[in-house]
């Protein structure tokens, strides 16, 4: 039996960090994700978005955080364990055991770091829209300059549907941003920016009907509480009404909600050896952000090492002395 001493699962931000955190404490670590890549939803709903709460850096695009973090991860020779889904999570007297659909692993102390869990995009319910998805219809971008000299609709009030906006104004020929209220769900920065942009803002507006045959051609909207329709003739819709989550723990033993589980101060679960990092952990006051995973996952880390061996210190020393030039 190979029993590893912590095995994170999740292999998004935070859980990518606490990987690379464990590896500087020398610690026997693995990784397990569902994706088949490392970097959670970053890496495969929004690579091409730009991030602007990473300490150090006025903006970054999420595919380019996540290279980085990956280029930081091969420091170590930790174990991927990709495309395969936890299905639970037992302690047992010596060790945690951690099952998937591939099989068994065996840890001294397990890290969650599974962000809101599995998610799907909210998609449009009109009955034509399944057919049109991969054909002028999208849920995410991947590739910015897929949509260079199109015309582009986004339709979405939030702050991801805004800088989807922002960001494809100077790549694409026209861009449109249709919302069912007047007032959109975003950062006060990002609707002045959008104000003041060539974006034309369609609100308040449905989308009634989408038009093509093989490819979608153009969109019909309804105006909300009124008759006023409009036609747009389009090369791309892309669809930004967030995304719902499914997260299944609540077999796993841990005192946790839909919205994730509970840990202490020292990011530790109800069960002894499982600790948490990142959206999925909650306690008072918690602000879900990037940045604020980046802070549990050391938290975290050094925790569960204390958890396995009392003697080790949870404060260990400074970054600047584990690593010579």
């Amino acid at each position: 039996m190979d029993i590893f001493d912590i095995t994170i699962i999740g292999a998004g931000p935070s859980g990518m960090f606490s990987a690379f955190y464990a590896g500087m404490r020398n610690a026997k670590t693995k990784i397990i994700d569902s994706l088949p890549q490392l970097g959670g939803q970053l890496a495969t709903l929004y690579p091409e978005k730009y991030i602007y709460d990473i300490p150090g850096y006025p903006k970054i695009k999420a595919g380019d955080l996540v290279q980085n973090l990956e280029k930081q991860l091969t420091t170590f020779n930790h174990q991927y364990c990709l495309e395969e889904t936890v299905l639970s999570v037992e302690k047992q007297e010596d060790y945690i055991e951690v099952t998937t659909d591939k099989g068994i692993h065996y840890s001294k102390a397990v890290i969650l770091a599974l962000g809101n869990g599995s998610f799907q995009p909210r998609k449009l319910t009109l009955p034509e829209s399944e057919r049109f998805e991969g054909y002028g219809l999208d849920y995410f971008v991947t590739d910015l300059m897929k949509y260079a000299g199109r015309k582009v609709a986004i339709a979405g009030g939030g702050d991801s549907a805004i800088d989807w906006a922002l960001m494809l104004e100077p790549i694409a020929s026209e861009v449109y941003l249709i919302h069912r209220r007047p007032e959109f769900r975003a950062h006060e920065h990002s609707v002045s920016k959008l104000q003041s942009s060539a974006v034309n803002i369609l609100t308040p507006y449905v989308i009634q009907e989408l038009q093509g045959e093989q490819r979608l051609t153009g969109v019909s909207l309804q105006q909300v509480k009124g008759d006023e329709t409009v036609s747009l003739s389009l090369d791309a819709l892309i669809v930004n009404y967030g995304f719902s989550s499914t997260l299944n723990i609540k077999d796993w033993g841990m005192k946790s909600s839909r919205q994730g589980v509970f840990v202490s101060s020292d990011m530790s679960t109800s069960v002894p050896g499982i600790y948490g990092c990142g959206d999925v952990v909650l306690y008072d006051g918690k602000v879900d952000l990037i940045a604020t995973g980046f802070g549990e996952a050391p938290t975290a880390v050094n925790n569960a090492l204390h958890y396995i061996d009392p003697k080790t210190r949870t404060q260990p020393a400074h970054s600047t002395s584990l690593f010579k030039e």
